[in-house]
């Protein structure tokens, strides 16, 4: 009878992480790939093995986390619509695949040097967390604002979008927030607010983000709202069926996300 093998194998695989936040892996690379391939999300998301949905959603948060566009919607015309990387896309799955083979070369010298290392190797990847937060925006500490219990931080992103947060005085010297700090700022969509009039309003929530939606998915109770900001980023609401239609959210309707202070999270890189 064959003796079963006792060699040890070190495997693993690569993500690229943008502030602590996870851009892509693998899985969104290839997804990337067969867009530019394929100039057709729906088609691309079934090559991979994705929802339509799921794909879009990877999208906005890679969109999001690289600070300009990685995929662009193309105008109909005599051949209609479609999608395609960005020259920035474009690059970034070029460089990966690039990555990837120096990391496949690593991995088979560090595994014939070293035994053992390979359990502890993906212990360290099940100890990486991720957040539940949909709306995540990178970028950096504008201006923080002490009080007696609470500090109020200002954090600017891509496309110069200004989002404020509440935190206590006690976690913003914590994670050691000042101007200048590299932060991320957690929005769950529960917490947006989306406004299509707010001409002669007012309102106490500090953070009012503009932009055009881009896509609107109902569901059995709540409609998911997916609204394009400038610079190339994007924002996820949920919102009640009925509000959703008494307010027409439609693709391509401007529209405003409001959400308190309070309801952001924020996150540093360790």
């Amino acid at each position: 009878m064959a003796e079963s093998s006792t060699d040890i194998e070190l495997q693993g695989a690569i993500w690229v992480t943008v502030g602590g936040e996870n851009l892509g892996g693998a899985g969104r690379m290839t997804l990337l790939a067969q867009i530019a391939r394929s100039g057709s999300i729906t088609r691309a998301a079934k090559a991979v093995g994705m929802s339509y949905k799921a794909a879009w959603d990877a999208i906005d948060t890679m969109n999001n986390l690289a600070g300009e566009p990685l995929v662009e919607r193309l105008a109909g015309g005599k051949g209609g619509g479609g999608t395609r990387l960005t020259p920035r896309g474009e690059r970034l799955v070029s460089n990966f695949r690039l990555i990837e083979q120096e990391h496949r070369r690593y991995l088979g010298s560090l595994g014939r040097q070293v035994e053992g290392i390979a359990d502890d190797y993906l212990l360290i990847r099940r100890m990486a967390l991720k957040t539940s937060a949909r709306n995540q925006f990178f970028g950096k500490v504008r201006q923080v604002t002490q009080g007696a219990v609470n500090d109020e931080i200002e954090l600017e992103a891509a496309g110069g979008q200004r989002i404020v947060a509440i935190v206590t005085r006690e976690s913003s010297q914590d994670l050691g927030l000042r101007v200048g700090t590299e932060a991320c700022a957690l929005v769950k969509s529960s917490s947006i607010i989306l406004v299509t009039d707010d001409q002669g309003a007012r309102f106490s929530a500090r953070n009012r983000l503009t932009g055009t939606i881009s896509r609107v998915q109902p569901g059995a109770v709540n409609t998911e709202v997916v609204m394009d900001l400038p610079g190339g980023m994007s924002i996820v609401a949920v919102v009640t069926n009925e509000s959703s239609r008494t307010l027409g959210l439609a693709a391509g309707r401007e529209a405003t996300a409001l959400f308190k202070a309070s309801s952001v999270i924020v996150a540093i890189a360790v």
